[in-house]
């Protein structure tokens, strides 16, 4: 393997390669600060152009877009408040809350050194375990991917920092948002009321940009103490002061090795990737966090777990594409595309017969993580400068932003009225204390969730029998049920007098 890395080396080190690399890495960034495009867009309109490139160029530019687009969502989720990328929605909960209380620095710090280190430990463990833990994916079927969304949806009521019941409600309206659209099985059109905008269902980032930036722009314009302290931030003359300290990396070194695993290990699955580990998480360290209330209120374990574990799961993506072929998501789908267009399958063949484009691609990741470190880093303080612009011009950016980003998604002005219809959603739950974040984890999951039930109910003839005898589905239902159980024992002890009978005994 030593001698295959030093290969690979050699072939991601080369001048020409290390320019595609930056490319890509810098590309990723901008794309990602932007809501609305995505790296599956830009993959997407890249993707000819690369026929006239090599193909191990090709792939490493393409790549670098990929995981380069994670730490440029990371930007606007923590200053705007809005999510460049699905799988930094959950950084705006907390990560927006340090940059209310003059901590951007360090939560976009602490975003960029824990993806570095969970994106090096994820290419590492890629390097290493790619053929075996490819089997373990091909192990879950629609019972266990059932199993699976179960006990992430179980997990949605801790996403919240406030009421569980509101979580719930939350969750349940993020349920009923997964269900527009076409239905997955029969292709009957659901609750699109006639609009052929929705015949597709509503767009993630419809959603999102609606929910967090328009919404938070309502909520803030009529906040006058919200909105002054954000004018009053101002940013210290020094980078080391934007830094994360002693103290902050003693807080996050743990939730950034835990966000690493969950993010690698879920990258692996098809329909995982970097968005559900990013949840997974954060509900994680929520859950065995000692003091769980201050997620919520700019803990900087809430920023350092996701944004190790969706950087992780983005190197956890690479393993059944290139040891089975098989794309666990649509950027991979995409990937495959270009292997494709160069005349090679990417499988359990292309160790052996292209061992410099499997071992090229895979040393391209670990230039491409430090590229992007020496790219934030010292943006940092040009970054925060962002806080410093009044509200009314900020408030406007944002706006802009949104309606850019909706429209570009599909050339459609539809979106941006859907965008708009969401945000007064957003302003709403903001006014009231409703977190976004259970909705957003329930629309991504329940068509999943939909599917691979539907799809185990086929196999079965209709029978629910088959998700207790799978093991690994039996397992991970148990695992739901024994998350609930916790929670109402928890419950009980500290509410006794919710309950007569036993505060009696």
């Amino acid at each position: 393997m030593i001698e295959n890395l030093m290969m690979g080396f050699q072939i991601s080190l080369s001048l020409h390669n290390l320019v595609f690399c930056f490319i890509g890495c810098a590309l990723g960034t901008a794309i990602g600060v932007l809501p609305g495009l995505g790296p599956t867009g830009t993959i997407s309109i890249l993707l000819t152009l690369t026929y006239k490139l090599d193909l191990t160029s090709a792939i490493i530019m393409l790549a670098g877009i990929y995981y380069g687009a994670q730490y440029g969502g990371t930007i606007t989720s923590v200053l705007l408040r809005i999510p460049g990328e699905a799988s930094t929605v959950v950084t705006t909960i907390d990560g927006y809350q340090m940059a209310l209380k003059g901590e951007a620095g360090k939560a976009l710090g602490i975003a960029a050194f824990g993806s570095f280190i969970a994106g090096t430990f994820g290419t590492v463990i890629l390097s290493i375990l790619a053929p075996i833990l490819s089997n373990i994916a091909l192990m879950f079927g629609p019972p266990e991917y059932t199993g699976l969304m179960i006990l992430g949806l179980t997990l949605v009521t801790y996403l919240g920092s406030g009421s569980i019941i509101k979580s719930m409600l939350m969750g349940a309206l993020g349920l009923a948002l997964g269900t527009i659209g076409m239905d997955p099985v029969t292709g009957i059109e659901r609750f699109t009321f006639g609009s052929q905008t929705l015949f597709e269902g509503v767009h993630i980032a419809v959603l999102a940009m609606g929910l967090f930036g328009i919404g938070e722009i309502l909520y803030m314009a009529e906040s006058v103490e919200e909105r002054s302290s954000r004018d009053m931030v101002r940013c210290p003359s020094k980078l080391r002061a934007l830094l994360p300290n002693r103290n902050d990396w003693r807080d996050s070194i743990m939730p950034i090795g835990r966000g690493s695993l969950i993010g690698f290990f879920l990258g692996i699955l098809p329909g995982g990737g970097a968005m559900i580990s990013s949840f997974a998480s954060y509900a994680t360290e929520k859950k065995i966090s000692r003091n769980p209330a201050k997620f919520g209120k700019g803990a900087i374990e809430g920023v350092a777990g996701p944004e190790s574990a969706n950087n992780a799961g983005v190197s956890g993506a690479f393993i059944p594409l290139l040891t089975l072929g098989i794309p666990s998501n649509v950027v991979m789908a995409l990937l495959v595309g270009a292997f494709m267009l160069h005349g090679v399958n990417p499988g359990p063949f292309i160790m052996k017969k292209h061992p410099d484009i499997f071992w090229g691609i895979i040393t391209s990741m670990y230039i491409g993580n430090i590229i992007l470190l020496i790219l934030n880093i010292p943006l940092i303080k040009v970054f925060v400068k962002i806080l410093e612009v009044p509200f009314a011009f900020l408030s406007s950016l944002i706006a802009l932003i949104c309606v850019i980003g909706a429209y570009s998604i599909n050339n459609n002005s539809a979106d941006v009225l859907y965008m708009l219809i969401f945000g007064g959603v957003g302003y709403l739950m903001r006014k009231f204390d409703y977190e976004p974040a259970p909705l957003m984890l329930a629309f991504v999951l329940g068509p999943m969730l939909e599917q691979a039930i539907r799809q185990s109910l086929i196999i079965s003839q209709g029978s629910i029998v088959i998700f207790f005898h799978r093991p690994i589905s039996l397992v991970l239902i148990a695992m739901a049920a024994l998350v609930v159980l916790s929670h109402i024992v928890m419950t009980v002890f500290k509410h006794p007098r919710l309950f007569p009978s036993l505060e009696q005994k």
